[in-house]
């Protein structure tokens, strides 16, 4: 069973603010989730337009950079396309695998994720 660790993060507390770089705890995944050790990310061009304040869908406080790779560490009930080990790119928005549009290939468009996108919250709305 995968427990709760503690990872640095840089944390955008609010518009304009420089970014923090502090420690935070990770919970463990929740079935249909994976856990990855990020072993790069960086901040890009959403990220910055977040932090400006710009953004309609920025919400504070954040932790940027969605763009990286890293090493599953711990998956959650049910998952079976990736195991502990494996070296990943996670995707910049989740896709439940279900609805119409996640099975029709067009998985940007999941509605199932779209319910809870741009409020900072996970798709089971934690």
């Amino acid at each position: 069973m995968a427990e709760i660790i503690k990872s640095k993060a840089a944390i955008a507390w609010g518009p304009g603010q420089p970014l923090s770089v502090e420690e935070v705890d990770v919970m463990p995944p929740k079935a249909g989730e994976v856990r990855i050790k990020v072993i790069a990310t960086g901040v890009c061009h959403t990220d910055a337009f977040t932090l400006s304040g710009e953004d309609p869908e920025g919400n504070f406080p954040s932790i940027l950079g969605h763009e990286g790779g890293g090493i599953v560490e711990a998956i959650g009930e049910g998952v079976t396309s990736v195991a502990v080990g494996d070296h990943v790119i996670p995707l910049y928005t989740p896709e439940c695998g279900e609805c119409k549009f996640c099975l029709s290939g067009k998985t940007n468009l999941c509605g199932k994720i779209r319910e809870t996108q741009g409020k900072g919250l996970m798709p089971d709305g934690t």
